[in-house]
């Protein structure tokens, strides 16, 4: 793979996990504001962790002479969030949704940007099992692990 090729396939990885992660703050701006109080530190530590990546990962753009993909006015919820509850099971949806495109940022990047990519999906990972009170698999692989299962098996 050419130098070049490499750095775009970066590029688009490092964008896209700015992306999930413009979505993940605004997330838990929703989530931040139905949690329960007892939770309220645990959504709170997420959404501080979600803005440092994001600024994290702007540099990390504009390093390889790329723009900042900006921030959405709004996203759309993958359900309603009427409750603590419903925030609970948001935040899960949100850390695992993050844990897939830096699981694509690890298969492209190289180096510290690697590193930095499999510690952010691990950190993702940790706080998915955290609010949904278990784990899966393949953190952020969450497709292939679903298609693996319906594969039909061989009978003897």
């Amino acid at each position: 793979m050419s130098e070049e090729t490499k750095d775009t396939g970066e590029l688009a990885a490092l964008q896209a996990a700015l992306g999930a992660e413009h979505a993940a703050v605004y997330g838990y701006g929703v989530v931040g504001g139905l949690i329960g109080d007892a939770r309220r530190s645990e959504a709170r530590a997420a959404y501080d962790a979600h803005r440092a990546r994001r600024d994290e990962l702007a540099r990390a753009v504009r390093a390889l002479g790329g723009t900042p993909v900006a921030a959405a006015a709004g996203y759309a919820l993958p359900f309603p969030v009427p409750d603590s509850d419903a925030a609970v099971r948001l935040a899960a949806e949100l850390e695992e949704r993050v844990a897939g495109v830096y699981s694509d940022l690890v298969r492209a990047a190289e180096g510290e940007r690697r590193r930095t990519g499999a510690e952010a999906l691990r950190e993702a990972a940790v706080r998915a099992v955290r609010w949904r009170g278990g784990s899966v698999p393949f953190p952020g692989l969450a497709e292939r692990a679903a298609a693996a299962s319906a594969a039909p098996t061989a009978q003897p």
